[in-house]
């Protein structure tokens, strides 16, 4: 069994239901902490559409708050996933602003952590955060059928 993500008449990502499931729980969590729908429609009868419109809102607020974040553990609960909406959001054709988005978040940093040997940790310079995070979404999207 699996599920549909479409938008219009293109699947974007056909996974089994388990994955499914476990994906639409976790966009439930980020639209709640991001305080914004993300454009994803709720399944019905293995179906969900993606409004493009409203995802890249939610796409583009996601990646700016996994770049202000540095906290070693929050980045590990949320690499996966925002990997694997930048694969859909790609899949969709929205244009991210990586540039705009690789700038140095220090004034608006957020979650950071403290370390007990080297003080607080940093983010990743934005070109090295970019590109390892395109990196995951590539390995992730070649494991996402349509």
């Amino acid at each position: 069994m699996s599920q549909y993500f479409d938008l219009g008449d293109a699947t974007l990502w056909n996974p089994s239901n388990g994955a499914s499931r476990l994906f639409q729980r976790q966009v439930a969590l980020f639209e709640a902490e991001l305080g914004l729908p993300s454009g994803i429609a709720p399944m019905e009868m293995d179906e969900c559409q993606i409004d493009p419109t409203v995802f890249e809102v939610f796409v583009t607020a996601l990646l700016a708050r996994h770049r202000r974040t540095s906290h070693a553990i929050t980045l590990a609960l949320s690499e996966g996933f925002t990997a694997t909406v930048l694969v859909l959001a790609e899949r969709a054709g929205i244009e991210v602003d990586w540039a705009a988005l690789g700038s140095d978040p220090e004034t608006a940093r957020e979650d950071v952590q403290v370390s007990a040997v080297a003080g607080m940790s940093t983010a990743a310079e934005g070109g090295a955060w970019a590109t390892e995070l395109r990196r995951r979404a590539r390995e992730l999207g070649g494991r996402m059928p349509r």
